[in-house]
């Protein structure tokens, strides 16, 4: 994987390092996320993230998602200290809050990503009740190296129609200026005392800007890359009550190019089912559709009004896909309203 083309995507190294001072405007935000699969589909990292706002900007969210195909979930919620020391050439290379520590080894290329600490030995249904489950605490370590393996996908570019709506509507407040990048993974997790070795597949998101998810009524978002090197990635949001457009962009990557692509059956959440739910879709490109067939194999979810800035139901989790006989494992994260879960 790789190729030869450009992994950067043409965008300047610095966009891919960290803020080394807290940014003036008080809403503005700097996020940085991995979500691992592991190729044998034994363990799924369905999301690490640091979340910093300048308005407080040393406090810190932080998430990590560890999910077992049995539907175990080891997992972090917490606010902690946060950190972005400055290297001594003035770049800040390092974004870090409490055991987490996301680290650009190089711009667009590689990345490291560890935690140390403690976490909540729980399950994906105990999660889909309760937030903060009553559940025993564990000792967990994480290191995992990505390397970029596709060109980045900056959010609200490959048409018009998402451009404009990133730009001039309502998407560009939700989604916020970001881009994402599939990679490959390397790494090692610990839980208490057992170990897994992982060989598999990553997505790594970097957000810069201000956002606004007051009113956000849901969104699916599923990616993957597969061995042969195709990948495909995608973000749209459900019909609008007033018939008004909706945000639905993404890319399949054949190969060679990433070619513009829209979701046309997204695989909508409608129940907090911790693994086997039927998450195959088609992606519709100028030159076809591309059909990929999917199911959930591991998860974290979160019933809704979980955190004051996002309301509706949430689950994260790691995917097997099949396009054309290839299978790999990715991830896909869906939100919906809770009044519109079934059952």
């Amino acid at each position: 994987m790789g190729g030869g083309y450009d992994r950067t995507g043409g965008l300047a190294p610095a966009k891919d390092h960290y803020f080394a001072t807290r940014p003036d405007d008080a809403q503005m935000r700097e996020s940085a996320s991995v979500w691992v699969a592991d190729d044998a589909g034994a363990i799924a990292l369905p999301r690490l993230g640091i979340e910093a706002v300048a308005e407080r900007w040393q406090s810190r969210g932080v998430q990590v998602n560890v999910a077992f195909p049995d539907g175990r979930a080891v997992i972090v919620r917490d606010l902690c200290d946060g950190r972005s020391p400055v290297d001594d050439d003035g770049i800040c290379r390092t974004f870090a809050a409490g055991g987490l520590v996301f680290h650009c080894d190089e711009p667009f290329l590689r990345h490291t990503v560890t935690y140390d600490g403690t976490a909540l030995d729980t399950t994906a249904a105990a999660l889909a009740l309760a937030p903060f489950p009553d559940a025993a605490a564990v000792d967990l370590s994480i290191e995992v190296v990505v390397t970029t393996a596709l060109p980045p996908w900056v959010s609200g570019t490959l048409s018009a129609a998402s451009k404009a709506l990133f730009e001039n509507g309502f998407a560009g407040a939700f989604i916020s200026p970001r881009y994402e990048q599939l990679c490959t993974a390397e790494g090692v997790v610990r839980v208490g005392h057992d170990e897994w070795t992982l060989h598999g597949t990553a997505l790594r998101i970097h957000r810069q800007g201000p956002r606004d998810v007051r009113g956000f009524w849901g969104h699916c978002w599923p990616s993957a890359l597969f061995p042969s090197g195709r990948g495909f990635g995608a973000l749209a949001f459900p019909p609008r009550a007033d018939g008004a457009p909706t945000f639905n962009e993404g890319f399949v990557f054949d190969g060679d190019s990433m070619v513009p692509a829209t979701l046309v059956d997204a695989p909508w959440l409608r129940r907090l089912q911790p693994t086997g739910d039927d998450v195959s879709l088609t992606l519709r490109t100028a030159h076809g559709d591309v059909r990929i067939e999917g199911e959930t194999i591991a998860s974290a979810c979160m019933p809704g009004d979980w955190n004051p800035e996002f309301a509706p139901a949430l689950q994260q989790a790691g995917a097997r896909y099949r396009w054309d006989g290839e299978e790999t494992y990715g991830m896909v994260e869906r939100s919906i309203p809770t009044e519109q879960l079934e059952g």
